[in-house]
């Protein structure tokens, strides 16, 4: 059994990035720059946020955070997103989620200029990406890609099972994975809490992306010798042997999953690293793009 660590991938992937913004500097070209926009004071989003920034500084981005308060009216954060698009000297911004609910999100969203739109959430960069057009893929699918590739886990042929449908992992994963590329090629079924037959799929999967937000849900004994495993899911769950008062669990089960996996990420380490390092990856694009 191999971890498909993303911890030292991310390190790997943001040590390239530094390369390539150094070679920008040295010939006299823009440092791509990013922004963040946070509306509130929810603490799972700051901790992102913050990362986000402090991962700007080590590859020799420059950043800046918008910090609005809770309150902030729908109409004051669409303005800011519109200076936003009008600024030249920024390359790529994301409006973390979630918002407070009396902003409507696919609005703010719909709002980004597709160009600039880092987290490759805009309907624009979604639809390119789905016709296999050059664009900016969602953070988190494209980092399971990337880990994927660089750990030359065979995916041509293979049955994939994604368990989950959301926009941000599930459904874009299971189109990337379809396509012709080097982690792809792949036969997707698309799974999730509905799914009846769901043992019966996981089975007979080759690969397993489980993405549904249920902290130990896929089982051992919901899968096969050999399986390849991403577990995209991060849940606090109550431990009162932790200092904290709880740990940090996938939606697998790792110890009865992992005596049968051939590859496995773990959590923390494994797809959340590769999400920031994907962003500042796409980043870096939308500055050599404006080139």
């Amino acid at each position: 059994m191999i971890i498909l660590d993303g911890k030292k991938t991310s390190a790997e992937l943001k040590s390239e990035i530094a390369e390539s913004v150094k070679l920008l500097k040295s010939q006299g070209k823009k440092t791509p720059h990013l922004v963040a926009v946070l509306v509130g004071t929810d603490g799972a989003s700051m901790t992102y946020v913050g990362a986000k920034v402090k991962a700007c500084e080590l590859v020799g981005f420059e950043s800046t955070l918008i910090d609005l308060p809770e309150e902030t009216t729908e109409e004051k954060l669409l303005q800011e997103i519109e200076s936003l698009n009008n600024n030249d000297s920024i390359d790529g911004f994301i409006v973390q989620l979630p918002l407070p609910k009396h902003i409507d999100e696919q609005k703010v969203l719909m709002a980004v200029n597709p160009d600039k739109d880092v987290d490759g959430f805009h309907p624009t960069n979604v639809g390119k990406m789905t016709l296999d057009l050059p664009s900016f893929l969602p953070a988190t699918p494209y980092g399971i890609l990337e880990l994927l590739e660089r750990y030359e886990v065979e995916t041509s042929g293979k049955h994939v099972v994604v368990i989950g449908r959301s926009h941000i992992v599930g459904r874009p994963m299971s189109i990337l994975m379809s396509q012709k590329r080097k982690a792809g090629n792949a036969t997707v079924t698309v799974a999730h809490s509905r799914t009846k037959n769901l043992k019966e799929l996981t089975l007979q999967a080759d690969i397993i992306v489980a993405a549904l937000g249920i902290a130990e849900f896929l089982t051992g004994d919901m899968v096969k010798d050999g399986v390849v495993v991403i577990d995209v899911g991060i849940t606090r769950v109550d431990d009162a042997t932790k200092k904290r008062g709880y740990k940090l669990a996938g939606d697998v089960h790792f110890e009865s999953v992992s005596k049968k996996a051939s590859f496995i990420t773990p959590v923390p380490g494994g797809v959340g690293p590769m999400t920031i390092a994907m962003l500042l990856k796409n980043t870096l694009l939308a500055c050599e793009n404006k080139e």
